[in-house]
């Protein structure tokens, strides 16, 4: 694929791992398991492609309204995993940033993941961030208290960029969602208002560099003019 374009930026909504659990008669957390094992795969290959920059949605606002068992093994499960990919983000130059109300977090989940952040803060390839306790809504009443506070009484659209959750990345070229659903589920709201989509119904532990491939070569296909 010779002629294949790469986006700078993708970002990505990684659903469906209840379902592949399901399916295979096993806990929810062992779908969760196998997704995490599956972002580590792409994050690689993303760095391998040259994007340079790769967002992911690991945990919605939303997603605090599922049961408590749930969300105490994800956060473990979270917590642990970005730990333990440390040495490999490092390796690969990666630098990390999450996007995203922490303070929701338990102090330990939260001092783990922040620490992470904070060691691979002055690396200089691809940046991974990673949406925890995120919601495009409540990024954008966030960025506006911001800017309330700063005395702003007439805001424009660059002071609403610097002050979001996501301040310093472009904007999204690529957004992609998978397990067939097709709402963007309040995913960088703001910040994708002109890139392109791909739906699939793989569902997320099954989304391999293969189907990776694929968005990109149907990225490829399409022609972008942003209005004009």
């Amino acid at each position: 694929m010779a002629d294949m374009i790469v986006p700078r930026h993708i970002a990505m909504i990684m659903d469906g791992n209840g379902r592949w659990a399901k399916k295979r008669l096993l806990p929810r957390s062992a779908g969760h398991k196998a997704g995490l094992d599956r972002f580590v795969e792409i994050c690689d290959a993303c760095g391998e492609l040259g994007v340079e920059y790769l967002t992911v949605y690991a945990f919605s606002t939303e997603n605090w309204n599922r049961a408590p068992e749930e969300v105490n093994a994800l956060m473990e499960l979270m917590s642990r995993g970005i730990v333990k990919y440390e040495p490999q983000l490092e390796k690969r130059n990666v630098r990390l940033k999450l996007l995203g109300d922490l303070e929701r977090f338990e102090p330990k989940y939260r001092e783990a993941l922040i620490g992470v952040q904070e060691r691979l803060s002055k690396n200089s390839g691809m940046v991974l961030s990673i949406c925890l306790s995120y919601g495009g809504r409540q990024e954008l009443v966030y960025a506006v208290n911001r800017l309330l506070k700063e005395g702003k009484t007439e805001i424009t659209e660059a002071d609403i960029d610097r002050t979001l959750y996501s301040a310093g990345n472009p904007d999204p070229d690529l957004v992609i969602r998978t397990s067939g659903e097709y709402r963007i589920s309040n995913f960088l709201l703001w910040q994708s208002a002109y890139a392109e989509y791909y739906f699939t119904d793989v569902l997320w532990p099954d989304f391999d560099k293969k189907e990776l491939l694929k968005a990109i070569e149907s990225y490829s296909k399409r022609e972008r003019r942003f209005g004009r």
